[in-house]
């Protein structure tokens, strides 16, 4: 398995702290992180960040973690792309989402229908660019050149390069076997180690329906690492962050989040805490997520309970442990950061039967 962590998200910017943020990134690469990825969300973007930290660091792989699809015209993300990978010396990976309606809807006022159609249309234009050909598209979202007008179909000026890995945060069925016939690798959220099929499970099918040979699609997940001996001081903080997703990320009939747990065991449950939430009890809703939830999809507890867990990762399949360090300062998250690679380098030096 490899490692990555993210950074940016929903408050970033308000800290105005980036100059600590660049310097645990650049920390965490010379760690030996694999991959940093910048989110976007309604806080900072996901490209000029990442630019600025791809010359502040030398070997990681850098990814837009995720770009939504409705926020620019897909030639322009194709461009950025390929600018990203001629900067970086082609370490860049580009994540791509669909979003949610009330972003999609609210912030970039574009309809949210047919969103699985979209990231379709965002992903061929893309690969066409990047193979160097001239852009000629037919879909039902993106008609390029524009018909009736005095456009003409073009190819991008910058050299083709065909090697930038695509991959795609999705979490539908549909959409999940889509990302198995499409995409380089998944981008996982609401993933639960102990039930892998109804997320990872459905990207394998999808390649395999696709003609795509095992390996092809790398999986990607995790959560936040925190060591200590009381487990539960470790779940509590973890409550209300688990509601918010399942109450707030969507509406009342669209959150994607909620509809994975709920695929991944967790029906009962989920739709209780979403109820709460909804019902603007807030408190009551943080208090009904359950423990199992947030302990299995963090790595929480002892040396040995977080190196358990990292084994349960990937015995389920993931190629790509994501990790949200934490600690109350940079140096104590990082301290974390750094047990958590020896573990997984550590898990990764196993003998099938558990052993070095």
């Amino acid at each position: 398995m490899r490692t990555a962590i993210g950074f940016g998200g929903p408050a970033s910017g308000k800290r105005r702290d980036w100059d600590s943020q660049v310097d645990f990134l650049r920390e965490a690469d010379r760690l030996g992180v694999d991959i940093l990825w910048s989110a976007e969300a309604w806080g900072m973007d996901g490209v000029s960040t990442l630019a600025y930290v791809a010359a502040v660091t030398e070997r990681c792989q850098l990814g837009t973690g995720i770009l939504q699809i409705s926020a620019r015209a897909p030639v322009m993300t194709a461009m950025t792309a390929l600018s990203l990978a001629a900067m970086t010396g082609d370490r860049f990976i580009l994540g791509l989402g669909v979003s949610g309606p009330q972003v999609v809807e609210g912030l970039h006022g574009v309809r949210f229908g047919d969103p699985l159609g979209r990231l379709r249309e965002t992903v061929d234009i893309c690969r066409q660019a990047f193979a160097g050909e001239k852009i000629d598209y037919d879909g039902r979202h993106h008609v390029l050149p524009l018909p009736g007008g005095q456009g003409k179909s073009l190819r991008l000026a910058q050299p083709a390069n065909d090697s930038i890995e695509i991959w795609l945060a999705t979490l539908g069925p549909k959409s999940l076997r889509y990302t198995g016939e499409a995409a380089d690798g998944w981008v996982g959220v609401c993933f639960v180690p102990s039930h892998p099929e109804v997320t990872w499970g459905q990207v394998v099918e999808g390649a395999a329906a696709a003609g795509r040979p095992p390996g092809s699609v790398a999986c990607q997940a995790g959560g936040a690492v925190e060591f200590g001996d009381d487990l539960e001081d470790l779940i509590e903080p973890r409550r209300p962050g688990i509601a918010f997703t399942l109450g707030a990320m969507g509406s009342a009939t669209a959150n994607f989040y909620n509809d994975a747990y709920r695929r991944a065991g967790f029906e009962d449950e989920c739709r209780h805490v979403q109820r709460l939430w909804l019902d603007g009890d807030r408190a009551a809703a943080a208090a009904a997520v359950p423990d199992r939830l947030i302990t299995e999809t963090n790595f929480l507890g002892s040396h040995e309970d977080v190196t358990a867990q990292v084994r349960a990762y990937r015995d389920a399949g993931v190629d790509v442990l994501r990790l949200q360090p934490e600690g109350p300062t940079a140096a104590d998250r990082l301290d974390t950061l750094a047990a958590m690679i020896d573990i997984v380098q550590a898990v990764n030096a196993e003998t099938p039967d558990g052993k070095h």
